[in-house]
C-alpha cells in the first residue's frame, strides 16, 4: 500500500497544482472520484490487465465511460496514467488529491467512532470542540462501534484522540504490565 501511495503522490500533487491554477478543484475532484470507482470495477481491471488490449484501446474505454465528466486536461491525464501503467493507483491519487484539496480549503476530515449513536447537538458540540482545538473546519464521518463500551475515538490525519472506555482500559492494561 505504501508503494501505491508513493507512486500516486506526484500525480496527485501535479493534478492539484493544475486544478488550483485553472480554478477547477471541484471538477477534478468529481472526475478523480468517479474514475477511481470505474477502475476499481472487476470487469475494468480484467480488461486493463489483458495483454490483448492496447494502451490506446484501454484509454478510449475509460474516456468513453467518463465522457460526460471530462475536459481536455482530464483526457490528457487519463492517457498519461494508462500509458505509464499506473491505472491501479488511481484510487490513491483521488484520495491524496482530496487531502490536498481539504488542506487548501482549510478543512480537516475526521473519523469519529462512538460507542452509541449521538444526537445532532452532541455531534455538533464535539465538532465545535475539535474545530476550536485544530483551528480548522472539520468534516466528520461518524460510525458506531459498541465494542468501545463508552465514549468516542476521533482520528484526524495521523492524530488519534481516544476517550473511549475500551481505549482507557487498554492503556491501563499496558501501564500495569510495564
Amino acid at each position: 500500500m505504501a508503494e501505491a501511495i508513493t507512486i500516486a503522490r506526484p500525480y496527485a500533487e501535479a493534478i492539484f497544482k493544475l486544478a488550483v491554477e485553472s480554478q477547477a478543484l471541484a471538477a477534478w475532484s468529481d472526475m478523480l472520484r468517479f474514475l477511481a470507482l470505474v477502475v476499481n470495477d472487476e470487469r475494468i481491471r480484467i480488461i486493463g490487465d489483458s495483454p490483448s488490449v492496447s494502451v490506446k484501446q484501454f484509454s478510449e474505454l475509460l474516456l468513453d465511460i467518463c465522457k460526460n465528466k471530462l475536459n481536455d486536461q482530464n483526457r490528457n491525464f487519463i492517457f498519461l496514467i494508462v500509458e505509464n501503467g499506473r491505472v491501479n493507483v488511481l484510487p490513491q491519487v483521488s484520495e491524496l488529491f482530496e487531502q490536498l484539496k481539504a488542506e487548501h480549503e482549510g478543512v480537516l476530515e475526521a473519523s469519529i467512532v462512538s460507542a452509541f449513536a449521538m444526537n445532532k447537538s452532541q455531534l455538533r458540540k464535539l465538532i465545535d470542540s475539535l474545530e476550536h482545538k485544530f483551528k480548522r473546519r472539520i468534516e466528520a464521518k461518524v460510525s458506531i462501534d459498541p465494542e468501545l463500551i463508552g465514549g468516542v475515538k476521533v482520528e484526524i490525519g495521523d492524530k488519534i484522540l481516544d476517550t473511549s472506555i475500551r481505549g482507557k482500559l487498554e492503556a491501563m492494561a499496558i501501564a500495569l504490565k510495564s
